[in-house]
C-alpha cells in the first residue's frame, strides 16, 4: 500500500477505517517521505511505514505493529506529535495546522475489551465529551480479536481485518468478489510473491523479526534461570551444579549471537549480493548480542551498502 500502484487499495482501507460520510469519501492521496529526521527523535533513525496527505491536506500515518514492544501508546504519541509539529517552518502560523491521523494495525491484543477490535482516539472534555478540535485522531485495530467474532463479515473494515489476518478459501475469494479495494491488494500481493529476490527479502524480514523474538525470550529465561541456579548455589555451596549451568547459559548465548550474526549476513547477501561481503566479516566480529539486536532492528531500512555500513557503525559505536 506505501507504493503508487498501492494507492487503490490504500484507499479503499482508509475509507473503510475513516467512515466518512457518504459522498466525503477520500478520493485522492499524495504519498510521502516516511523518513523521520534523526534531529528531533532523539539521534535515533526511524521510518514510518506508509505516510500520505489527502486532499484536504490531513496527514495519514498508518503503522504496523505486529509484536508486542508494550510500547505502542507512548511510540503512536510520539510519531503523531512529531507529523503535526513538523507541518509548520519557524515563524508559520498555527492555523495552517492539518489534521493529522495515526492508523495502527496490532497483530496482538492491547486494549481490555474482549470483542471490541476497533478503538478511535480523540481530544474531548472529561464531563461533557466536547471535542477541543479535530487535528488529532488515533485508531487501534486489534487483529486476533476479528478472528474471535467467528461470523462473516459485516462491513468492509471487517473484510480488511479478514484479508490482514491471512483468510483463505472461499471466503476470502467471496470477500475479493465484493470489496474491489481487497481484490487489487490480492492482485499486487500474487506480483510481489513471484519477484523471487522481493520475496526472499520479505522471508528474511520475516526470520529476523521472529530471531529477534526469540532472542529477547530467550535473554528473559536465561535471567531467571542463573537467578534461581545462583541462589541455590548460594545456599548449598554446589560449585559443580554452578559450573554446569553457567556452561548452558553460555552456550545459549553463543547459539543466539550465531543466529543473529546469521539472520544479517543472509539479508545482507540477499540485498547487496558480493559488494556486502566486506560487511558480512565486520558483523561476524561482533559478538555482542545487544549489538546485534539494534543492527537487526535497522538493517532492513537500508537501501544502499552505504546506509547498511551506518547502520553497523552507529549500532556498534551506541
Amino acid at each position: 500500500m506505501g507504493s503508487e500502484e498501492g494507492k487503490e487499495p490504500l484507499l479503499s482501507f482508509l475509507n473503510a477505517v475513516l467512515k466518512p460520510a457518504p459522498g466525503s469519501e477520500l478520493a485522492s492521496l499524495e504519498l510521502l517521505d516516511r523518513e523521520l529526521d534523526p534531529e528531533y527523535l532523539l539521534d535515533r533513525a526511524a521510518r514510518l511505514d506508509i505516510l500520505a496527505r489527502t486532499a484536504a491536506g490531513t496527514l495519514v500515518n498508518l503503522e504496523v505493529q505486529i509484536n508486542n514492544q508494550y510500547n505502542i501508546d507512548k511510540r503512536t504519541l510520539f510519531y503523531w506529535a512529531w507529523l503535526y509539529y513538523g507541518q509548520l517552518s519557524r515563524g508559520e502560523n498555527f492555523i495552517y495546522l492539518r489534521k493529522t491521523i495515526t492508523i495502527n494495525i496490532l497483530g496482538f491484543n492491547w486494549f481490555k475489551a474482549k470483542n471490541k477490535y476497533h478503538h478511535t482516539f480523540r481530544l474531548r472534555e472529561d464531563e461533557t465529551g466536547e471535542l477541543l478540535n479535530e487535528d488529532l485522531e488515533i485508531h487501534f485495530l486489534e487483529l486476533p480479536k476479528i478472528t474471535k467474532l467467528k461470523r462473516r463479515p459485516q462491513d468492509a473494515l471487517e473484510e480488511w481485518l479478514m484479508y490482514f489476518n491471512n483468510l483463505e478459501g472461499k471466503e476470502m475469494e467471496e470477500i475479493a468478489m465484493t470489496n474491489p479495494g481487497v481484490r487489487k491488494a490480492m492482485t499486487i500481493e500474487q506480483i510481489f510473491l513471484k519477484n523471487k529476490k522481493e520475496r526472499r527479502l520479505y522471508e528474511l524480514r520475516e526470520k529476523a523479526a521472529r530471531d529477534e523474538i526469540s532472542m529477547v525470550t530467550g535473554a528473559k529465561e536465561e535471567g531467571k534461570a542463573e537467578g534461581k541456579i545462583e541462589g541455590r548455589a548460594e545456599g548449598k555451596i554446589e560449585g559443580k551444579i554452578e559450573g554446569r549451568a553457567e556452561g548452558k547459559i553460555e552456550g545459549r548465548a553463543e547459539g543466539r549471537i550465531e543466529m543473529a550474526q546469521s539472520a544479517i549476513c543472509k539479508y545482507l547477501d540477499a540485498r547487496f549480493s558480493s559488494d556486502s561481503l566486506g560487511l558480512q566479516e565486520e558483523v561476524g566480529a561482533i559478538n555482542n548480542l545487544v549489538v546485534l539486536d539494534k543492527i537487526i532492528g535497522k538493517i532492513y531500512t537500508a537501501n544502499t551498502m552505504e546506509e547498511a555500513a551506518t547502520i553497523v557503525k552507529e549500532s556498534t559505536l551506541s
